[in-house]
Parts: C-alpha cells; structure tokens; sequence
C-alpha cells in the first residue's frame, strides 16, 4: 500500500525536476523557431480533425442538457449563451488536454521512448548537442503553443454543434442561439478558459516528453512509458482542473468585492 505511493511521489517529483530542466535549457541554451514551428505544425495537424468533431458534439450535448433546464424557467432564449460558457470555462479545455493525452501525449512519449532504448539520445549527446535542447524543447514548446490553436478549432465547432442542434432539438433559430453568448461569456470565462489551457498543456508536454526521455527496458519500457504517461496525465489533470476552478472563483469573489 504504501510502496505505490511512493512510487507515485517519486514520480511527480522527477517530473518536476524535469520541467526544471528543460525551463532552464529554455532560458539558457533555445532551440530554434523552426524546430518549434515545425512540432507546432505536427501536433496541431494530427490533432485537428478530431479536436474539431470531438467539439461539435459536445456542443451539440451542452445544448440538448440545457434545453431541459432553461424550458422550465422559461429562459429558453438563454440556451446558447449558457451552452457556450460551459463548454469556454470548463468542457473546452479539458476536452482538449484529453484527447491530446491520449493521441499526442502518447505518441511523443513512444517516440522519445524508442529513440531512448535504441541510444538515438546516447548519440546525439556523442555528437557533442544537447538532447534536452534538441528534441526535447522543440515538442515541449510545440504542444503547449498547438494547444491554444486546438481549443479555439474545439469551441468554434462546439458553437457549430450547439446551433445545429438547438435549432433541430430546440427550435431555436441561430440568430437567437448566438444573440445572448456576448452577455453570459464574459473576458473572465475566456481567460479561465485559457489558463486552464495552459496549464493542462504544461502537464501534458512535461509527463510525455519525462516519460519517454526516461523510459529503459527495450520494447516493453517503452509500453510501460506509454502506459505510465496516460494515468499520470490524466490524474494529473483532474486534480488540476479541481485546484484552477477552486482559484478562478476565489479571484472572481474577490474582484467582485473589490469593485
């Protein structure tokens, strides 16, 4: 019972490390623009198409279980508004950090995995570069930055998806789906959204890119990397999604006693 949970400990805090490592190789030794722009262009191509479809549904969803709730108080003109700022503050952004921890947060850990096990690292760093500042940076960099050009495709569709269906299911037409978004969705709930975003990203592209830089044990070390890097992503991002909600409505209180 308790050797797990060490295990667990030991974990986040090599992590942690880690990211360490790899904000100071940042700040002291940068890759290149090109590098980042091309594994920005990567994970955003990979990860569009299913950002987007996976975003029209759940707008499509939000719509139909708010129709419920806004017929009952008669509010029904308030559906888009409502469905919108649901998904902006809390479905968007966790929609997105998952998927791109099954798809991308997978795949970059299986790939630095494999060049971990076959000493492609071990060469590069013969070579006399620095695998940290090469190959580690670049997809770091580029997985943090494609996350905000995904959750703008995933709400965008999700908009789509929840007019489609508010006019099919709830007989409202566009015009009146969209009239009242402007008044619910406030600067607040976009930047909530955002950071959210942000930190979701930087827990995605930290636990894959440790992951599979550490993974050791052949083919089935890279399994175990891969395995190890969805659980602790997704716990990861629970919690975090828990602690970034809990401190978006202290700062909101706080403002508005302030004002």
């Amino acid at each position: 019972m308790l050797k797990p949970l060490l295990n667990v400990i030991d974990d986040i805090g090599e992590c942690l490390i880690f990211l360490r490592l790899i904000l100071r190789t940042a700040y002291r030794s940068p890759c290149t623009w090109e590098s980042i722009c091309e594994q920005t262009w990567k994970v955003s191509v990979q990860s569009t198409p299913t950002t987007a479809l996976a975003g029209f549904f759940v707008g499509a969803i939000m719509t139909v279980q708010f129709t419920m709730q806004t017929k009952a108080f008669g509010a029904l003109g308030y559906l888009g508004g409502l469905s919108t700022s649901a998904t902006v503050r809390e479905v968007g952004p966790l929609l997105i950090a998952f998927l791109l921890s099954g798809k991308v947060g997978a795949y970059t850990s299986a790939e630095l995995g494999t060049m971990r096990v076959t000493e492609q690292i071990d060469a590069i760093r013969c070579l006399g570069a620095n695998p940290i500042q090469e190959i580690i940076l670049p997809r770091f960099l580029g997985i943090v930055i494609s996350s905000f050009f995904l959750l703008a495709a995933g709400l965008i569709m999700s908009i789509f998806g929840g007019m489609l269906m508010g006019s099919v299911f709830s007989g409202i037409n566009p015009e009146e789906y969209v009239r009242h978004i402007p008044t619910i969705v406030t600067q607040f709930s976009i930047g909530n959204g955002l950071f959210k975003c942000l930190v979701f990203a930087l827990i995605l592209a930290s636990v894959c890119t440790y992951k599979g830089y550490s993974a050791t044990g052949g083919a089935k070390g890279v399994g175990r990397a891969v395995v190890g890097t969805a659980v602790m992503t997704m716990v990861g991002i629970v919690v975090f999604d828990w602690f970034t909600s809990l401190l978006s409505e202290t700062a909101l209180n706080l403002f508005r006693e302030g004002v």
